[in-house]
C-alpha cells in the first residue's frame, strides 16, 4: 500500500468521523462509538503500523525543531504525523460532543468548536474550554446571587 493511498483512506476515515460528529445529536450512542472509539483506534493502528515499519529508517528525533524536520523527511514518517493528529483531533472532538451533551451546552455553541477542532486542533480545545467556564461562571454567578435558593 503506497503512503499516498493511505493519506487518502485516513482522511476519508477522519472526515467521516466528522460527519459522524455533526450528527450526534441524532445518535450519541452510535456517535460515541464510531468517532469517539472505531475510527481513532482505526487510525492508531495504521499509526502503529507505520512507526514500526519505518521508525528505524528515520532520521532526526524530538530534541530540536531541527530534528523534527529532518524525521519528518521520510514520506511514511511523514504520514504517520499526519495520522496522529487525524486520530487526535477526531478523539478530542469527540469529547468536546460528549462533554457538551453531559453538561448540557447547546449544540449550537458546539458546532463551532468542531470546526475549530478540525481545522485548528487545540484552538477547537480552547474554545469549548472557554465556553464551559463561561457557562460555568455563569450558574456560579446566579448561585452567589441567591438565584438559585
Amino acid at each position: 500500500m503506497s503512503a499516498d493511498f493511505l493519506f487518502q483512506v485516513a482522511n476519508t476515515g477522519a472526515l467521516i468521523g466528522w460527519l459522524v460528529l455533526l450528527g450526534s445529536p441524532l445518535f450519541p450512542a452510535g456517535a460515541d462509538r464510531i468517532a469517539g472509539l472505531a475510527i481513532p483506534l482505526l487510525l492508531s493502528v495504521a499509526y502503529a503500523g507505520l512507526i514500526l515499519a519505518f521508525w528505524s529508517s528515520g532520521e532526526g528525533g524530538f530534541g530540536s525543531l531541527g530534528e523534527v524536520a529532518q524525521l519528518f523527511q521520510i514520506r511514511e514518517l511523514l504520514l504517520a504525523g499526519w495520522i496522529h493528529y487525524l486520530a487526535f483531533d477526531l478523539f478530542v472532538g469527540a469529547w468536546i460532543v460528549r462533554t457538551a451533551r453531559a453538561e448540557a451546552v447547546p449544540f449550537y455553541l458546539v458546532v463551532p468548536c468542531l470546526a475549530l477542532t478540525f481545522l485548528f486542533g487545540p484552538a477547537g480545545f480552547l474554545a469549548f474550554t472557554s465556553i464551559r467556564a463561561a457557562r460555568t461562571g455563569r450558574v456560579a454567578a446566579a448561585h452567589l446571587k441567591g438565584d438559585a435558593s
